[in-house]
């Protein structure tokens, strides 16, 4: 305990210099009962150095010092900072506030430099892309992505063959790569995907976390959490006759996925248009699928450049990983296969100086103590050892260890999908929606809030007290639309009505929505993906919305 004994005496010494200037006092005293309002254990010798860098302008000082009491002091306190430093800052700390940025810079140079430079270096300097694929059910959504790993060599051969002599038995043959991918027996014996089935893959340049999401509409909320972690997405289309009529007119999911990842903020498509050795690759069919979907996808709001077709046969493996040989395909498509196209994406803006933001996707037990959340870093970035705060519960935690891609590292940055070993509070608090966030700078957490919201087609006109199911991030949450604040104009943004008495199709509007229980949003305008959301009503998405204003 000689620590501790050191830093009582740096306190009280530190204290008597304090009567003399009552001028420091009074700037640290209120300080300190600020910080003690939050409901955190004080230890006083800690919370000095940090109350004074805070002070001074550094909101992301370290969290391992803030409550050492809790974390163990052994764990708590940076290496760097030394016993010596700490009772150094407590003799200097009323002096000036100027002291206290080098100790902060001890515990935090390290990391801070890391993160950036870590980042351009990890995976051999391969980008990180989260993938979604997305399309109506029984496009070949699984077997596409299924042949695809196939033929890159994720899966292995004898697991292939197991699969392959396993499907037949189940008198499913074609759905053996499918399998690579659905994995529960449910979904195997039903020939649906059903939950969001999740892998890694690597391209030349890049490496992809491959989300492949349901496509029943039954199972539209997992899809918009697959949608939401997404960067970019690959459209599934199935082209022989009918079936892509069935899916792409009313009742169909085509539009409907469409129109979702386009309103969760993904911009570039990949469209596959699967199954073109039913219909013998013909161009026709090609030209008549992607007219169709192109006007769709341009009033879905994707830029043309942004967009692009990919005749395919997943279930042949052609023009899957490397250009198509068949002589009726190669006459008329010089294009890229669709591994060169997934490769060809453009990686999306990573806001890694934010505050830190992880939506929770899962919770499990681990084995050993605490328990493990999984999901993906949607801002700022976080180390082994710091603390987190979870919010709706407002209840604090240590991340013990991360998990990226099954392998444990030190830190993960904004993009990564991990798992975190959390450690100091009760898996019963936590559910799926989540946040957790930096306690410095907490997420806001709100039931009543107001949005800007564009009305998809709908039959019933949206009226005030309209119940919807909110979705966002990971969170489905039933609400209430509980005023209809105005119109809008859809380009400029002016008001043409206000106080409408209802809300039609293809309107943009300005609401107010109330939730049954407190949910933890971001305004658009600070965090693009946290302030984004979907409102469907029985069962189908009606709106998507913009976060522009918290109430409380």
């Amino acid at each position: 305990m000689t620590l501790q004994a050191e830093l009582q005496k740096a306190v009280s010494m530190s204290k008597t210099r304090d009567s003399q200037s009552a001028r420091m006092e009074s700037e640290i005293v209120p300080k300190i009962t600020k910080m003690t309002v939050s409901g955190k254990k004080q230890s006083m010798g800690f919370e000095v150095p940090c109350v004074i860098a805070e002070e001074n302008g550094h909101a992301n000082t370290p969290q391992k010092g803030l409550s050492a009491e809790d974390a163990g002091v052994a764990s708590g306190v940076p290496e760097a900072v030394s016993k010596s430093t700490l009772s150094q800052v407590m003799q200097v700390s009323e002096e000036q506030n100027t002291v206290p940025t080098p100790v902060r810079k001890s515990g935090k140079t390290k990391p801070q430099i890391d993160v950036k430079a870590e980042l351009e270096k990890r995976q051999g300097g391969k980008q990180l892309l989260n993938l979604v694929v997305i399309g109506h059910v029984d496009a070949g959504k699984s077997t596409l992505m299924g042949h695809l790993l196939y033929l890159l060599g994720n899966v292995n051969k004898r697991t292939m063959h197991k699969y392959e002599q396993e499907s037949k038995k189940a008198g499913k043959a074609s759905f053996a790569y499918a399998w690579v991918l659905d994995e529960t027996g449910e979904e195997r014996e039903r020939g649906v995907t059903m939950d969001v089935g999740m892998t890694k893959f690597e391209t030349k340049t890049k490496v992809i976390t491959l989300m492949d999401a349901p496509g029943h509409k039954d199972f539209i909320p997992n899809m918009i959490t697959g949608a939401a972690q997404a960067d970019v997405a690959v459209l599934v289309v199935d082209a022989s006759r009918g079936e892509f009529e069935a899916g792409f007119e009313t009742g169909g999911q085509t539009r409907e996925h469409g129109l979702l990842v386009r309103s969760l903020g993904v911009t570039q498509l990949a469209v596959a248009v699967n199954k073109m050795d039913q219909v013998n690759w013909q161009q026709e069919r090609f030209q008549e699928v992607t007219s169709k979907l192109g006007q769709f996808l341009k009033q879905a709001g994707f830029k043309e450049s942004d967009v692009a077709y990919i005749p395919t046969s997943g279930l042949g493996g052609e023009n899957l990983v490397t250009r198509g040989q068949i002589s009726d395909l190669t006459q008329w498509y010089k294009g890229k296969c669709l591994l060169e196209q997934i490769d060809s994406f453009k990686p999306p803006q990573r806001s890694v100086d934010k505050p830190f933001r992880l939506c929770v996707a899962d919770v499990f037990k681990d084995q050993g103590s605490g328990f493990c959340v999984t999901g993906k870093i949607e801002a700022g970035y976080i180390q082994v050892g710091e603390r987190l705060l979870a919010m709706p519960p407002n209840e604090t935690c240590t991340a013990k260890g991360i998990t990226l891609h099954d392998e444990p590292v030190d830190w993960a940055a904004a993009g990564d999908h991990v798992t975190l070993t959390l450690t100091g509070m009760d898996i019963i608090k936590i559910n799926v929606g989540c946040v957790y966030c930096d306690p410095k700078e907490p997420i806001k957490v709100c039931t009543r809030f107001r949005a800007r919201v564009l009305i998809f087609n709908i039959e019933v006109p949206i009226t005030k007290g309209f119940p919807v199911l909110l979705h966002y991030q990971t969170v489905s949450e039933p609400a209430t639309i509980r005023r209809l604040l105005s119109v809008l104009h859809k380009s400029t943004g002016e008001v043409t009505k206000s106080k409408p008495k209802f809300l039609s199709k293809g309107q943009n509007a300005l609401i107010e929505l109330q939730t049954q229980r407190p949910v933890a949003l971001e305004l658009y305008k600070d965090f693009k993906e946290l302030g984004r959301f979907m409102l469907r009503y029985s069962g189908s998405t009606i709106a998507a919305g913009v976060v522009t204003e918290i109430k409380e």
